[in-house]
């Protein structure tokens, strides 16, 4: 990998919107991915998440729940920490991408009805964050300075 693609990585504004994105966004994603992978906050873990994941179509379902569930747990992390936003981001944003076509476009936009509204504004969370990177007291600034 070369100094310009890494330099790129860690690239932010200096702005007040990443950390605001970054701060909502982490701790919902964090919360949700703890929820697949150890049955923390009244989730299923990762036996009961991949028994559903297989039967909506996602299968293995096991290995489905391991990966939404690390993307979501290890990405809301990062976010938090404002470390490698860009690629956390780009991670969630698929996640959310997958989410809204397999369990949700189909229950209409409201999330009364397990609609999709609540994986939208995720992934529009997490495609700003994409584009703008961690902004102000990120990790990604401080190493990107340095760089």
């Amino acid at each position: 990998m070369n100094n310009s693609m890494i330099k790129n990585i860690f690239k932010t504004d200096n702005h007040f919107s990443g950390p605001t994105l970054r701060l909502v966004a982490g701790i919902i994603f964090s919360a949700h991915g703890a929820q697949k992978l150890f049955a923390w906050f009244g989730g299923y873990g990762l036996d009961g998440t991949g028994q559903w994941m297989e039967s909506i179509g996602l299968a293995p379902g096991f290995l489905m729940a391991l990966l939404a569930g690390s993307a979501e747990f290890f990405g809301g992390i990062l976010l938090l920490l404002g470390l490698l936003t860009r690629p956390a981001a780009l991670a969630l944003a698929g996640t959310m991408v997958v989410a809204i076509l397999t369990a949700h476009i189909g229950n209409g936009l409201f999330m009364s009805n397990n609609g999709y509204e609540f994986g939208l504004a995720l992934l529009a969370m997490s495609v700003a964050l994409v584009i703008q990177g961690g902004g102000r007291f990120s990790l990604d600034s401080v190493i990107g300075r340095k760089l």
